[in-house]
């Protein structure tokens, strides 16, 4: 591997247990946070066509496409930046998912749907450049911008997955977290004691711890009448917030390998 390669993996996080406890944190931040622009201040969960998703989804993809750029012009791993860029994808997609469901009218499975098309086609364009879709050919700007397109599409089919079992599913919050979580201990499973693919692994728990931070956002901070315990937005925001600072400065994080490294799609 040419030093070019290693200094532009060394940006990504070593995949451990504290990479899958600060990615829910930050996913769950992405629900509250989004919720606290879009809902409490811009107002549009009584009205979804008063431009206040729009708006959110505006600010939010402002952040996150200034945080890529700082994140991809970077030399090295920075714990700080890469999970604020996280963050400000969760963010983007809380109020992405929200505009397409709610403001466009198309409904949790035309959300769902089109994000679920678009995440693939991010992944078939990288595949069809790289050949894989394993992080482990994250080392130019063009597959960086792979890599954080197809994260930042997964957050938002995240989203829409999390409000659609909850919201329509009949399960409720607390069901709908249990069903995610379920499914996430299934994948623990495959990846311990199987063979199937780390880079589908990886790609899958992904996607599916977002809908189990949004799950659990929705719990916190929504009325007791929709099934929340109707907290306030902006602390339990900061209260994630610290946590999720806590945990880069307390818990060792070093740059490395990613599981699709080590181990590519078959």
């Amino acid at each position: 591997m040419n030093e070019t390669m290693k200094a532009a993996l060394s940006k990504v996080p070593e995949v451990t247990l504290t990479f899958w406890i600060i990615k829910i944190a930050a996913t769950t931040l992405g629900e509250t946070g989004g919720d606290t622009i879009t809902m409490t201040w811009l107002h549009a969960d009584k009205n979804a066509h008063n431009g206040g998703y729009l708006i959110g989804t505006a600010i939010f993809l402002a952040f996150l496409v200034g945080l890529v750029v700082w994140q991809t012009s970077a030399k090295k791993f920075h714990p700080f930046l890469y999970w604020a860029t996280i963050v400000a994808s969760t963010m983007f997609g809380t109020t992405m998912a929200d505009f397409a469901d709610r403001s466009l009218g198309i409904g949790y499975t035309g959300g769902s749907t089109l994000l679920f098309v678009c995440l693939l086609i991010v992944l078939g364009f990288w595949y069809r450049s790289e050949g894989t879709i394993s992080v482990n050919t994250v080392a130019t700007p063009k597959v960086e911008a792979f890599y954080w397109g197809a994260i930042t599409f997964s957050q938002t089919l995240g989203t829409a997955l999390g409000d659609w079992l909850a919201d329509t599913g009949g399960l409720g919050y607390e069901g709908g977290a249990l069903v995610f979580g379920a499914g996430l201990v299934v994948l623990a499973m495959l990846y311990y004691w199987t063979d199937v693919s780390r880079v589908f692994l990886f790609w899958a728990a992904f996607i599916l711890t977002r809908p189990l931070g949004a799950t659990v956002g929705d719990f916190l901070d929504k009325p007791v009448s929709h099934g929340g315990l109707d907290l306030s937005r902006p602390l339990a925001s900061a209260v994630i917030a610290a946590f999720i600072v806590g945990c880069v400065l307390l818990l060792p994080q070093r740059a490395g390998h990613h599981p699709g490294q080590l181990k590519e799609a078959r």
